[in-house]
């Protein structure tokens, strides 16, 4: 190394799934960082770096603090960052934070090489142990269960927003926290109540980052729509400045909508307004035992007003392996959300989240998870090994396919079929068994195995065929017919 730079007291870190995110939480700890704020530092990493680099980043600070927020994608690496970091700068002041810490804390390898865990909210907890510690008054506990902070004295975080970030990566925004359902394989199961920002102060702050440039906001609210005045104050700032060039993600209850924000909602423009609905299943059997309510009916009417009455972009959420849950009950569930026709369906694979009540049907279904992240399911009691890997790749297939917007034709005949899911099914085995792999298929050969598939898995004729892959090639920005027809 060269000269080393200005020392910096706290650094605050994380491992984000891919460059273009940003880490919200690491934003709300500095900026309620009071006095200390000036000698702290944000420095984000992603999982495609090296941990070596990471810690070289980091300790070229000379930090004496290096707070770091720990989840289900980035635990592994972080802890071999965290044995970097401790070998390399023992008496550097280790501290996690995150939901991947904040639960069955005692048992994981991470934890025991930190020197304090602070579980749940830690926006003032971090701020009062970065004081205490550079003091010389350290706490006893070296984990901190915080109470929740009060939302109307937290500074919020938008300030700490860069002009890189806003140029290139994704803004993250909440008008709320908590979430009024007890899903058992979600850790908002785990809220008390739902708290919300005040509404005034947050529509300014978005107006801040409006005059700063930013176009897409991405709400982290588990339950945007749940109280309708909020949410109609939100759209109708957005609608406001709906000159400006917007993108906005919600997330959404999927059988709440109001005729006031149903009005709202048709009055965005193509392209400015994605909609995250968690379906998970309409097995009413499977949503009884996991607590999660949820109207079937109204759901699949909500999603079919919305598609066909709105221009909003649709991306629903199902989850296979639920306890209880047979390779039936998922075709039942594909097969009626992919009539409702949303964009996109994220098709996932359950997870055992720490701390989350799921892990309480282990024994009666027989769900055997993962021993390594992210934790999903292996087997249950309906569901053996090799129908998980069945479904694990159609879960992938899938994503390349029905969700990638360039195989629309071949969707709308997958649709019209008797089953669909069974259809896919059936072509996932095929295209598993012809190439021996989900990833590094290049998108010419996409396209000759979906027409290949076409005609030998669901036995559509030659000349159907043809014509809807034709025309997917074209609309994929190539004019000429594809070379292997």
């Amino acid at each position: 190394m060269n000269a080393h730079p200005e020392q910096t007291e706290i650094i605050l870190t994380t491992l984000n799934a891919r460059y273009r995110h940003t880490a919200i939480g690491l934003r709300y700890l500095r900026a309620n960082l009071a006095q200390l704020r000036k000698l702290s530092k944000i420095i984000e990493f992603d999982i495609s770096q090296r941990p070596m680099d990471m810690a070289e980043k980091i300790l070229i600070n000379q930090p004496k603090i290096v707070g770091i927020s720990v989840y289900i994608w980035n635990v592994t690496l972080t802890t071999t960052l965290v044995k970097l970091l401790k070998k390399l700068a023992p008496n550097t002041i280790i501290v996690l934070g995150g939901p991947e810490v904040s639960h069955e804390t005692e048992e994981q390898e991470i934890n025991k090489l930190a020197d304090y865990i602070i579980c749940g909210e830690a926006e003032v907890a971090f701020y009062e142990l970065c004081r205490d510690i550079l003091s010389n008054t350290p706490p006893e506990n070296r984990i901190i269960y915080p109470p929740l902070p009060n939302l109307n004295n937290l500074i919020m975080p938008y300030g700490e927003y860069t002009a890189d970030d806003i140029a290139h990566r994704v803004i993250y925004v909440e008008a709320s926290r908590g979430c009024p359902y007890h899903c058992e394989f979600c850790l908002s199961a785990l809220d008390k109540q739902v708290r919300q920002f005040p509404i005034d102060i947050f529509l300014q702050e978005m107006g801040k980052l409006l005059e700063k440039g930013v176009q897409q906001f991405k709400f982290m609210d588990r339950t945007f729509n749940l109280k309708i005045e909020s949410a109609c104050k939100v759209l109708d700032f957005f609608l406001a400045r709906i000159d400006k060039k917007l993108f906005l993600h919600f997330e959404m209850v999927p059988d709440r909508l109001p005729p006031p924000i149903k009005q709202r909602i048709e009055q965005f423009p193509k392209g400015t307004i994605q909609l995250e609905i968690g379906v998970q299943t309409f097995n009413q059997e499977v949503l009884t035992r996991i607590g999660r309510k949820q109207e079937s009916t109204v759901t699949k009417d909500n999603l079919n007003w919305l598609r066909n009455s709105s221009q909003a972009h649709l991306h629903a959420d199902l989850i296979l392996g639920l306890p209880g849950e047979s390779i039936t009950s998922i075709e039942t569930s594909f097969n009626q959300l992919l009539k409702a026709d949303p964009h996109d369906i994220q098709v996932g694979i359950l997870k055992r989240l720490r701390g989350t009540p799921i892990i309480r049907h282990t024994t009666p279904y027989n769900l055997v998870f993962n021993p390594e992240p992210p934790f999903d399911l292996l087997y249950s009691d309906k569901l053996d090994f090799l129908t998980m890997q069945r479904l694990r790749r159609f879960a992938r297939y899938w994503d390349l396919i029905g969700n990638s917007g360039r195989f629309k034709n071949f969707r709308q005949i997958l649709k019209e079929r008797h089953s669909p899911f069974a259809d896919f099914i059936a072509i996932s085995d095929w295209l598993f068994a012809t190439t021996g792999r989900t990833h590094k298929i290049s998108l010419m050969k996409l396209f000759e195995l979906v027409y290949n598939g076409a005609i030998k898995v669901m036995e559509i004729d030659k000349t159907t065929a043809t014509q809807m892959i034709k025309k997917d090639f074209a609309a994929s920005g190539r004019g000429e017919p594809p070379p292997f027809i």
